[in-house]
């Protein structure tokens, strides 16, 4: 990474200080996060991003049924479990459990994963 891109993803603060964009702490795994709301965001967005992703594959492999949807949500939730509890390593407690970071934006990625994997479905595969 250039200096010039470093200096696009930190913010300086007032005190001196620099604060680093969200985005380059997505893939920090000692990354502080201050504001809840911020890591909350994170794991929405990364949600909504496995949806598009296993929308795309389920429709191309003509995967159907309730095969699909389980698998759907045992990825969705296995992956997310798995990034802020090993790789970020936040204390769940702080976030309302670990439930409550397992369902977060869980409902609007699941209307997107099957919103893109009807289209492709019926794009490659209805007559």
């Amino acid at each position: 990474m250039t200096n010039g891109s470093k200096r696009k993803e930190e913010v300086h603060l007032a005190n001196g200080g620099v604060k680093k964009s969200t985005w380059s702490k997505v893939f920090n795994s000692t990354a502080v996060w201050e504001d809840k709301d911020e890591f909350l965001d994170v794991i929405y967005w990364i949600r909504q991003i496995i949806a598009i992703i296993l929308g795309v594959i389920w429709g191309v492999a003509p995967l159907k049924g309730f095969l699909g949807i389980a698998i759907f949500c045992v990825i969705n939730a296995g992956v997310l479990y798995v990034y802020f509890s090993s790789f970020q390593q936040v204390d769940e407690e702080e976030y309302g459990g670990t439930w409550e970071l397992t369902k977060e934006g869980f409902m609007t990625s699941f209307a997107l994963f099957l919103v893109v994997w009807i289209i492709f479905y019926t794009a490659l595969h209805y007559d």
